[in-house]
């Protein structure tokens, strides 16, 4: 589970294009390895690819968690282009979405994306992702520690582990539960889309987890809601402002 949408160098070795296709091929199984299939005359008539589309354009223009991330993204380099680099495809299992490294795309899970709020944060959730591997060199495919890293990011500052959602899971009222939620979250995503066990996937998880939830790039503070994360974003915007009045 990986991608972004960016343009870099050489492609990567054989081998990790194999594995990458193999990782893509069990949670994405129509993507093919030539490619994303085009699309048939009456794929735009499909019920829930017209609805995951008019869902991801209402996302883009109107969340602050995502308007945030897709201007820190043109910021490093990095500019999104919902026609390029998003997917509305079916996808197996309870998956939601996830980045196609092999051809740099976000792919959203057509079939269980529920409503716009689910919308909201799967998006929120992959473009975090994709800034990290924007601002660094992210092993996703070899490297667990770095996908647990991102992970534990994304669950922690995407709005998955806020008060409504944890209570719409029935899950509340512990010490620390936000640490708590991030950490089960990650280990989760990482189940996902890894076949490894359980053990692997927390060890992993344990070993960069205060490093990680630390670290709240772009929004400069964990965005516990959308008041939050407009406040992050007019923040975010005022960077260059501030620091060239220093």
């Amino acid at each position: 589970m990986a991608g972004v949408p960016e343009e870099r160098g050489p492609g990567p070795a054989a081998g990790e294009q194999l594995q990458q296709q193999h990782v893509s091929c069990q949670v994405f199984p129509e993507r093919l390895e030539e490619g994303k299939p085009q699309p048939g005359f009456f794929s735009s008539f499909f019920t829930n690819n017209q609805k995951c589309q008019l869902m991801l354009l209402k996302t883009l223009e109107t969340n602050p968690y995502v308007k945030l991330l897709l201007d820190a993204m043109k910021h490093s380099g990095c500019a999104v282009n919902r026609e390029r680099h998003f997917s509305c495809e079916d996808c197996n299992g309870n998956v939601s979405g996830g980045f196609d490294a092999s051809s740099s795309q976000i792919v959203l899970c057509q079939n269980n994306i529920r409503n716009q709020a689910h919308m909201n944060r799967v998006v929120t959730h992959e473009l975090i992702h994709a800034f990290d591997h924007c601002r660094a060199h992210v092993d996703w495919f070899t490297n667990v520690r770095h996908l647990a890293c991102s992970e534990i990011r994304a669950a922690n500052l995407s709005g998955d582990c806020s008060l409504v959602n944890e209570i719409f899971r029935l899950h509340f009222g512990l010490k620390q539960h936000h640490q708590t939620c991030v950490r089960d979250r990650a280990i989760l995503s990482i189940l996902a889309v890894r076949n490894i066990n359980k053990e692997v996937a927390q060890k992993a998880v344990d070993k960069v987890f205060e490093s990680c939830f630390n670290d709240l790039e772009p929004f400069g503070r964990i965005p516990h809601n959308k008041t939050d994360a407009k406040y992050a974003h007019r923040d975010f915007q005022n960077r260059d402002r501030y620091f060239s009045n220093i």
